[in-house]
């Protein structure tokens, strides 16, 4: 009896560590994975708004000013972003958010960005701005265009491809027009070509160009060992 009632406080106290190490790196891994652009601005996606809406409807989990995954070290892309109200005075890199559906820039009255801000942005269908803002692309990007009070509403991301596709005449030969965001396009190489305007055939030799830019780390590293080495000895 005695023995046993000696393990049972360490085992509690095991249990009680062990608890509080996972919880503490749950929270550090969660903040290492969470992205830059969630934290742009202080606060939190709240309910009754575009973006908090979506994400509960979506069963999203919401950190910062992004709407994530559901479980708290999901890596799923960002969804949604909030940065409404954060009197930003230009916004540059968006990057992290391309996978967003829906993004709220309004109620920044100083806000300024360049038109490449949402290349890339494929996902994107619904967007809030400043109404003295035009949707990116132009309103011959969206489905839909139209300001309520202080906000621009863009929704509806067009393809700027043609709807069926095919080979663009924007796009060189051998190759096809893909979406690339709100008024952007790509035009990768169709199979079987690569290279400037896709003009080689055949399959991009990756074997042998990791192969040469291996050999030559190796060899560079190889020079700056023995030079360094020499320079130690000679001290």
């Amino acid at each position: 009896m005695t023995a046993g009632s000696c393990r049972t406080p360490t085992a509690v106290g095991m249990l009680v560590i062990s608890f509080c190490f996972d919880a503490s790196f749950q929270q550090t891994a969660f903040q290492w994975l969470s992205p830059q652009v969630c934290g742009l601005c202080e606060g939190a996606v709240h309910n009754g708004t575009a973006v908090g809406d979506f994400c509960a409807a979506s069963a999203g989990r919401v950190e910062g000013r992004c709407c994530l995954g559901k479980r708290a070290l999901d890596t799923n892309p960002i969804t949604g972003l909030d940065l409404s109200n954060c009197s930003l005075k230009q916004v540059q890199d968006l990057n992290e958010a391309a996978t967003a559906t829906i993004i709220d820039l309004s109620a920044n009255p100083a806000l300024n960005m360049s038109g490449s801000v949402f290349q890339g942005f494929t996902q994107l269908q619904h967007l809030m701005l400043p109404a003295r803002l035009a949707c990116p692309g132009g309103n011959a990007s969206w489905e839909k265009t139209e300001t309520r009070g202080d906000v621009r509403l863009c929704e509806g991301q067009r393809n700027a491809c043609d709807q069926v596709g095919h080979m663009s005449w924007d796009c060189p030969e051998n190759s096809l027009c893909a979406p690339f965001g709100p008024g952007f396009f790509q035009c990768p190489c169709a199979d079987g070509h690569h290279g400037y305007k896709c003009l080689r055939e055949g399959q991009f030799p990756l074997a042998e160009v990791l192969g040469i830019l291996a050999g030559g780390t190796v060899v560079v590293s190889i020079l700056l060992w023995v030079t360094q080495r020499r320079k130690t000895k000679s001290t």
